[in-house]
């Protein structure tokens, strides 16, 4: 369903809070979308455009659950099956994205927000952004894009990822910047896809996602968007940051490409998705769509139950990994297996399937009864790890090093099962004592 679908959804279901209080881009919006943390909001009356500006709305696990209209239990499956069976999008002629276009656009008119006082300056957070590769064809991603002038904006573009590559090959590469995007287009874009993979026919297997040509740019985007910002990326460059990212600690400043401006289109009565840096809608978009390619590497050498990219961990560094634990099972392969899924991951930490591995409790639990750090501990120096990472060795336009651990927390082979599981009480129906549940 679009992004207007899954907010009337919300509505229906007294899910959503509406904002009618005329609030401003630079920094209300964002405090207030901060206190709510994981309720969808939308903001009706925006000081400084005629936008509308929504956020939360894929802020929890539930939230994505029901915008795919699926249990929680089986996102893991519904997204790996995805990424494992892409279905090409059809292309369609007119669509709702383009009812209006606006040659000489100003980007003072979108209600891109200021999150803190640090900010650079106002910033998109949900923009994704769509190229063609001359030789791996479409790819979908995020960067951050931050405002320069009404027709400029300066984007974060990691070196040697998928925009980059693309862009190292042309003068100038033409992007469009997708905000207000349905769910399967957000989590998609997040997904680590291979270079001659197409993010937009992940997101078309997940649920029907057409796609219409641009304006004035030879890319497709998804036809039911909210908004689409049509430009090129340059070989100009201007300060970008500093910026509050996935980590809750800052990123500073660099030199990055100055994407011009060349048309903007939009649905009517259009809809801004604000995407808070470092809580919670960030952490999901970022690490959910990790958990299917981490699933996937490790159902490679054991039987994998369930995967969790934890919030302890930023839903970026730490992830927790459930298997099905047989004689034939080496836990250390295991380890790999889940730090080649998820490139980026720092600790990795290996339980049994009668561990809840969305409770932290069970998985410290698991830690303290079953792992001896002599045996069970594998550490993995000088591996290439996330620039997030404070900690880590970076440098700009080098790859960035860390050390990365491995947690074997799961029951010895040959041990006696009966001796390590968790003993648990039955539950009383509370009614029947005439109390609560």
């Amino acid at each position: 369903m679009s992004l207007r679908n899954f907010i009337e959804k919300l509505e229906g279901e007294n899910l959503l809070k509406t904002v009618g209080k005329e609030v401003s881009i630079d920094l209300e919006i964002a405090n207030v979308m901060s206190t709510l943390e994981s309720v969808p909001v939308l903001f009706e009356n925006v000081k400084e455009s005629e936008m509308r500006v929504v956020g939360n709305v894929c802020a929890t696990h539930e939230l994505v659950a029901k915008s795919f209209n699926v249990d929680k239990k089986d996102l893991l499956k519904v997204i790996a099956e995805a990424a494992n069976n892409l279905k090409a999008p059809e292309v369609v002629s007119e669509a709702p994205c383009q009812e209006v276009v606006i040659m000489e656009p100003d980007l003072n008119n979108v209600p891109m927000l200021k999150h803190l006082e640090k900010d650079g300056e106002r910033y998109i957070t949900s923009g994704v952004c769509v190229v063609n590769d001359k030789d791996f064809g479409r790819n979908a991603c995020y960067h951050r894009m931050m405002f320069v002038a009404k027709d400029k904006l300066v984007g974060r573009i990691i070196k040697h990822r998928g925009t980059d590559t693309a862009f190292q090959k042309v003068d100038e590469l033409e992007m469009a910047i997708c905000l207000g995007n349905s769910i399967p287009v957000l989590i998609a874009a997040s997904t680590s896809l291979g270079k001659d993979q197409d993010e937009l026919s992940m997101a078309n297997a997940i649920e029907k996602t057409s796609v219409v040509k641009c304006k004035t740019i030879n890319v497709e985007v998804p036809a039911n968007t909210e908004i689409v910002i049509e430009g090129v990326l340059t070989k100009e460059e201007a300060i970008e940051g500093p910026f509050l990212d996935l980590t809750e600690t800052y990123d500073g400043t660099r030199k990055q490409p100055v994407f011009k401006v060349k048309c903007i289109t939009h649905r009517k009565n259009p809809i801004y998705h604000a995407l808070l840096p470092g809580k919670l809608e960030h952490k999901i978009l970022m690490g959910m769509p990790k958990e299917p390619t981490m699933f996937n590497e490790v159902n490679k050498v054991a039987t994998c139950r369930d995967v969790l990219i934890t919030p302890g961990g930023c839903n970026w560094l730490h992830g927790v990994v459930s298997i099905v634990k047989t004689p034939d099972t080496d836990v250390k392969k295991v380890i790999e297996a889940a730090f080649a899924g998820h490139k980026s991951l720092k600790q990795c930490t290996v339980v049994d399937s009668d561990i809840d591995i969305h409770n932290s409790d069970e998985v410290e639990w698991a830690i303290a009864t079953r792992m001896q750090a002599r045996k069970d501990l594998y550490v993995f120096e000088k591996q290439f790890g996330s620039s997030l990472d404070p900690s880590a060795i970076w440098e700009e336009g080098k790859k960035t090093i860390t050390d990365k651990l491995g947690i074997d927390a799961t029951i010895e082979l040959g041990k006696d099962k009966e001796d390590f599981l968790k003993v648990r009480y039955p539950k009383s129906n509370l009614k029947d004592y005439g109390l609560d549940e």
